[in-house]
C-alpha cells in the first residue's frame, strides 16, 4: 500500500505521532490486549490455512442440510444481525462480492416492514410463494457485542414464519453468538445450529469488528464461491502496511489535534458501500467518552462550493480518498484540486486486484492507531450500552402497556407543547434541545433553520446526521425518503451551512458531541401479523436515540411523519427544502 500525504500542517507533528505510536510498541502490546480479535485473527490466520477449508466444509453442510430437508436448493440467505455485524453483508453484497451465491438480504433492524420488504422482494424477483421461499432461505442470527436486541428478535419473528407454514426450521437457522448469550440460548432451545463467530472458537465482545476474517465475514464469502484462501491473505498485512496505517492514524490525529477533525471519505465506485462500514470502525468501535473520536463523513462527488477555504479558522475537514488500482473513482482532478486549494488530503492506493478485506484490516489498524494516540479506550461502548439499557427499558414498558405509542417516552413527546406541525403531514418535535429564543408563529421549516442556525452560529453544532427510523434498502417509499434526506443533507447542511452532514438508517450510531441530529419515524408503523412482529423494540430505539443524544448533551430533534405514502415524502422534501430558503449560504 502507498500513502500521499498533501499539507500536513502543523508541520512534524504526524512524525512525531508516527515515532510516539512506534516507541509504544503497539503491535507487541496489541495481540495480548486484543478484546476485538481482528489483530490476534490476522496474526492466527497465516499459522492456521486450513481455517479457508473448515469454513468452506461448514457452508457445504448449510447447503446440504437444506437439500436434504426439502430436495431444494439455497436461493436465499438472510442475515439478522445489527450494526457491525451486518453492515460488512451489506457492503460485500453491493460491491458484487456475493453475486455467485444465494441472494444475500441484511435483516439489521426490528422493524417489521424490512422484513415484509424482504419477502417482498423475494416474491417480485421469483414469484416464490413465502413457504417456498423459506424452503430455500438459510437464516444466519449474530450478535458479538449483545448491545441490541434485534437479531433476537428477527430470528424469534422469523421462526414464527416457519412455524406458521409448518416447516421445521432446524436446518434453515445458524445462530452466530457467545455462548450463554440470550441468542446462544434461544438457538439452543429451539435446536438450531451454533457456532463460535471466530474461527479460533472465540465470541470477542465488539460488534463492530466483525470482519474481515470472523464467520460473520467468511460465512457469507464461502456461499458465493468466493477464495477464501486469497480473502485471508489479502488480511494478513506486512509490515510496511501496517507502518502505512499507523502514518495514516498519525496524520489523521495531527489534524484532529489542529480542529480538522471531520474526514470526508472518498472511495472507488465499487466500494463505496464500504463508507458506512469505514465511519463505523473509526467512530463507534473505540469507546468515544472523552476525547470525541473522528467523525467520518462519506463523499461520492466533492464539492469545494460547499466547504469552508483552507484558511478559515473553522475549516474541520481533513480528506481521505481511497484509490485501488485500475478501479474507477475517486475523481482525481477533485483530489488534485483539492491539495493544491491548500486542504489537508491523504490518498491511500491499493495494488490493482487487492481484495477488500485487505482494505478492512488496513482500516482496523488506522482506527486503533487513532484510538491509541488519543487516549481512548478500545475495549468497552459505554454510550451503546446505555442506549441500548433505554431501548431494553422501554420496550419492557411497551410490552407491559401494549404497545411503545403507551410508554411514558412516547407520551411525553406527543403531549409536549415543543411541537409544530406542517402541512398536517408531519410533526416537527423539540422537546430535547434547548433553545434560547421564544418561537413565536415559525412555521416549522422556519423553527427547524432557526434552532439549526443559532447552534451553528455559536459552533455548538459542526456537523448534521439525519437518521430515518425504516427500511430505506429494500422498500421503494424507504429508498425514495432516503433520497429527499441525502438532498437535504447537500442543501440544507452542505451549501448552507458549510457543514458536514451525512444520512443513516436508524437505529444508528453515536452522534454525540456537536452533532445536530434529526430522527425521522413514520408515525403508522406496519405489523407482519404472519410473524405475530410488532414494531415496539424498533419505535423503543428510535424514542431511545433521542434520550441518549439528549443526555450526552447532543442536539436532537425528531420528525414525525404521518405515513410514507407520496403526499407525506412530498411534504418532508418541502419542509427541508423551505428550512433550506431561510438559511443564508456564507452566513456561517
Amino acid at each position: 500500500m502507498l500513502l500521499s500525504l498533501a499539507n500536513d500542517f502543523p508541520a512534524g507533528r504526524s512524525e512525531f505521532f508516527f515515532e510516539k505510536l512506534g516507541s509504544e510498541t503497539v503491535l507487541n502490546d496489541l495481540k495480548p490486549s486484543d478484546e476485538h480479535g481482528v489483530f490476534s485473527l490476522a496474526s492466527q490466520a497465516e499459522k492456521h490455512p486450513e481455517w479457508a477449508v473448515r469454513v468452506a466444509a461448514e457452508t457445504a453442510e448449510l447447503r446440504a442440510a437444506i437439500k436434504n430437508a426439502h430436495n431444494a436448493p439455497l436461493r436465499f440467505l438472510i442475515w439478522a444481525g445489527a450494526g457491525g455485524s451486518a453492515e460488512d453483508k451489506w457492503m460485500f453484497q453491493t460491491s458484487g462480492l456475493l453475486k455467485r451465491g444465494p441472494r444475500c438480504y441484511v435483516l439489521d433492524s426490528a422493524d417489521p416492514a424490512k422484513l415484509r420488504a424482504i419477502l417482498e422482494d423475494i416474491d417480485r424477483r421469483c414469484g416464490l410463494s413465502v413457504a417456498a421461499a423459506l424452503r430455500g432461505t438459510l437464516v444466519v442470527g449474530m450478535t458479538a457485542g449483545g448491545a441490541s436486541r434485534a437479531p433476537v428478535i428477527n430470528i424469534e419473528k422469523l421462526a414464527n414464519l416457519y412455524d406458521r407454514h409448518r416447516i421445521d426450521g432446524r436446518a434453515h437457522f445458524l445462530c452466530l453468538a457467545g455462548e450463554g448469550s440470550e441468542l446462544d440460548l434461544l438457538a439452543q432451545e429451539r435446536g438450531y445450529r451454533r457456532a463460535a463467530p471466530e474461527p479460533d472458537g472465540a465470541a470477542r465482545n465488539a460488534g463492530c469488528h466483525t470482519g474481515p476474517l470472523t464467520r460473520g465475514s467468511l460465512y457469507p464469502l464461502a456461499l458465493a464461491r468466493v477464495d477464501l484462501a486469497a480473502w485471508i491473505r489479502g488480511a494478513c498485512l506486512s509490515g510496511k502496511d501496517i507502518d502505512t496505517a499507523w502514518r495514516l492514524a498519525s496524520f489523521l490525529h495531527a489534524q484532529a489535534e489542529a480542529g480538522r477533525d471531520k474526514v470526508t471519505l472518498l472511495l472507488p465506485k465499487h466500494w463505496a458501500a464500504a463508507a458506512p462500514w469505514t465511519k463505523r470502525v473509526f467512530e463507534e468501535c473505540p469507546s468515544q467518552g472523552e476525547p470525541p473520536g473522528l467523525k467520518v463523513i462519506p463523499c461520492q462527488k466533492p464539492r469545494l462550493a460547499n466547504y469552508r477555504s483552507p484558511k478559515h479558522r473553522d475549516q474541520d475537514r481533513v480528506f481521505l480518498a481511497v484509490r485501488v488500482n485500475a478501479m474507477p473513482g475517486p475523481d482525481s482532478a477533485k483530489i488534485g484540486l483539492l491539495r493544491r486549494s491548500g486542504y489537508p488530503v491523504a490518498v491511500v492506493t491499493l495494488p490493482r486486484g487487492a481484495p477488500l478485506s485487505r482494505y478492512m484490516q488496513f482500516i482496523h489498524y488506522a482506527a486503533f492507531g487513532v484510538a491509541r494516540l488519543r487516549g481512548i479506550d478500545t475495549g468497552g461502548r459505554p454510550d451503546a450500552e446505555a442506549y441500548a439499557a433505554a431501548s431494553n427499558r422501554i420496550f419492557a414498558e411497551a410490552e407491559e402497556a401494549g404497545g411503545a405509542k403507551r410508554t411514558a417516552s412516547w407520551k411525553s413527546m406527543a403531549s409536549s407543547p415543543l411541537q409544530v406541525a406542517f402541512r398536517n403531514e408531519l410533526t416537527l418535535h423539540y422537546d430535547r434541545v434547548n433553545i434560547d429564543f421564544e418561537p413565536g408563529g415559525m412555521e416549522a421549516p422556519q423553527l427547524y433553520a432557526a434552532i439549526l442556525g443559532r447552534l451553528a452560529a455559536d459552533r455548538r453544532v459542526e456537523y448534521g446526521d439525519l437518521t430515518f427510523f425504516g427500511d430505506t434498502r429494500y422498500s421503494s417509499a424507504g429508498m425514495a425518503a432516503r433520497r429527499i434526506l441525502e438532498h437535504a443533507a447537500e442543501e440544507l447542511f452542505e451549501r448552507r451551512l458549510n457543514m458536514p452532514a451525512g444520512v443513516s438508517e436508524g437505529p444508528a450510531g453515536s452522534h454525540s458531541g456537536r452533532c445536530f441530529s434529526t430522527v425521522l419515524l413514520p408515525e403508522k408503523q406496519e405489523q407482519l401479523a404472519q410473524a405475530r412482529y410488532a414494531p415496539d423494540y424498533h419505535v423503543a430505539q428510535f424514542l431511545a436515540t433521542q434520550v441518549a443524544l439528549a443526555e450526552s448533551g447532543g442536539a436532537v430533534v425528531a420528525v414525525i411523519l404521518r405515513d410514507l405514502e407520496e403526499a407525506r415524502l412530498r411534504a418532508l422534501e418541502e419542509f427541508f427544502h423551505r428550512a433550506a430558503s431561510y438559511l443564508k449560504p456564507g452566513r456561517f
